[in-house]
């Protein structure tokens, strides 16, 4: 495996999680062993050159957060480098899917114990304590409810929120609302943030909120 398209320490603790008998060797000779045992490890392709993801990380690199809660975390296209290039952070994420929520916990059995995972509901899901930083990447625009959604997330953090949503629209048939500026500063100010700066990124917005 090329260790500059794929995260290669992330995938093997994937293969070690889901399959223990496959562990062995070096992260590489895991992946291998995964592979050839028909494992699909396409999902921890290197994907921190997308600008909005590029964008929140440099971010998080100035608030340099102990925790983190990372909601709608999806396929891990924000989840893999944010693990690669913060090494420190501790990583609770939440995402509505079964199998997603198992493919970050088989990399945590897999040696990753930093990152854990629960299934929830950005409206929802209650963890019975507050982080650093939350982050919501291309998850708003799928909310039915996103002021609900918008007073959950700052429920949940300390010292603030971050948040990219589409700035234009697209043919995605889950996209439920397109945010402009405003609408997006208003959402977050109707739930209570104390201040919201929002700023542009290639097709997207991304708004750091403040409790």
């Amino acid at each position: 495996m090329d260790s500059s398209r794929y995260y290669i320490n992330l995938a093997a603790a994937w293969v070690r999680g889901v399959r223990p008998d496959l562990a062995g060797g070096d992260d590489a000779a895991t992946c291998a062993a995964g592979v050839s045992a028909g494992l699909r490890i396409h999902r921890f392709k290197q994907l921190s050159h997308l600008p909005r993801v590029r964008r929140v990380l440099g971010i998080l690199q100035a608030f340099a957060p102990n925790t983190l809660l990372d909601v709608g975390t999806g396929r891990g296209a924000f989840l893999w480098p944010l693990l690669d290039e913060l090494p420190s952070v501790s990583v609770t994420c939440v995402d509505l899917l079964d199998h997603r929520v198992d493919d970050i916990e088989a990399v945590r059995r897999g040696g990753v114990e930093r990152v854990r995972a629960f299934k929830g509901d950005v409206c929802e899901f209650a963890i019975g304590a507050r982080f650093d930083v939350v982050t919501a990447l291309e998850v708003l625009e799928h909310v039915h409810d996103p002021v609900r959604a918008a007073k959950n997330l700052l429920r949940h953090t300390a010292r603030a929120i971050v948040v990219t949503v589409p700035s234009k629209p697209d043919d995605n048939p889950e996209h439920v609302r397109l945010f402009d500026k405003r609408s997006l500063e208003e959402l977050f100010h109707s739930a209570g943030a104390s201040k919201v700066e929002v700023s542009g990124v290639l097709d997207h917005m991304v708004a750091v909120v403040r409790p």
